[in-house]
């Protein structure tokens, strides 16, 4: 199968580009980071418009987005609701013109109305049901990230360890998130990709390891990594702030995805394999 992957460089993005290359499908990378004519801002932009013409399916994928850091310093200015804007009603304008089966990728912030990053995800999911494409949910989905800047909270806990030794959080890291590893969420996504007729796009499909983990934990589990690899000790130094870019607001994955797919990697094993991929650049 021909398949579109429009936001090929991210952090899902990557790793599903070579997931389904490995299962035999020819993949379409389409990212800003691999050319300036592949800026899904740009208005009108042909070369998007032939890349999704001559896909058989499409994964819209690509967003302005990053982990809290990011988003508490951009998601209230101009550039990123202006981006985010020009990003969909490019990509979903090509969707509707050439009618294209097609997955967007949502969040479960989607429903948070004072979050200009839920906002825009929920605008994203209005265009998909008006098309009859998929939403997908994702719940912290982590893995390998090239730009540091947009860096989420696994990555960036990782990057403090091996840049200074000390996990300084933005926050007092009681609050729980559910947090899936990438090749997990690959596997998710070509299951619905093929059995892309059985679903609608009213189907709840909540993309989530179904397990709940503080962040505190998370940093807790990353200190024994480096303790176990016999690397220098790290400090957990947590902040007195709460939550500010959630408001630790409490939603709940739907299990509807379970008749059909299921996470295998344990929070410890993909923070593991994260680190060892990200010690290659500090060591």
């Amino acid at each position: 199968m021909n398949v579109a992957v429009l936001g090929s460089s991210g952090q899902i993005g990557a790793y599903l580009t070579d997931y389904l290359r490995k299962k035999g499908h020819f993949v379409r990378e389409f990212d800003i980071v691999n050319s300036y004519h592949e800026d899904m801002t740009h208005i009108p932009n042909p070369f998007l418009r032939n890349v999704i013409m001559d896909s058989d399916f499409v994964f819209f994928l690509a967003f302005d987005v990053g982990g809290s850091h990011y988003l508490k310093k951009y998601q209230h200015t101009f550039k990123f609701l202006d981006n985010n804007t020009r990003m969909m009603a490019n990509v979903f304008g090509h969707l509707a013109d050439y009618k294209k089966p097609f997955v967007f990728a949502s969040s479960q912030m989607s429903n948070m109305s004072y979050s200009p990053y839920g906002v825009m995800k929920r605008v994203g999911e209005l265009y998909t049901k008006s098309l009859g494409g998929l939403i997908v949910h994702f719940w912290n989905v982590y893995g390998i990230e090239k730009d540091m800047e947009k860096a989420h909270v696994i990555t960036d806990f990782i990057r403090k360890g091996f840049e200074t030794g000390v996990i300084d959080m933005m926050t007092d890291g009681t609050e729980e998130r559910q947090f899936l590893y990438a090749e997990d969420c690959c596997k998710a996504l070509k299951i619905i990709m093929k059995k892309y007729d059985d679903f609608k796009s009213d189907d709840p499909l909540h993309i989530t390891s179904f397990r709940n983990n503080s962040i505190l934990e998370v940093a807790e589990t990353i200190q024994d990594v480096f303790k176990e690899d016999g690397m220098k000790h790290v400090e957990i130094v947590p902040s007195k702030s709460k939550d500010s870019v959630q408001l630790d607001k409490k939603n709940k994955p739907d299990t509807y995805i379970l008749d059909w797919w299921q996470p295998k990697t344990t929070l410890r094993t993909g923070i593991k394999k994260v680190f060892e991929a990200m010690r290659n650049d500090w060591v």
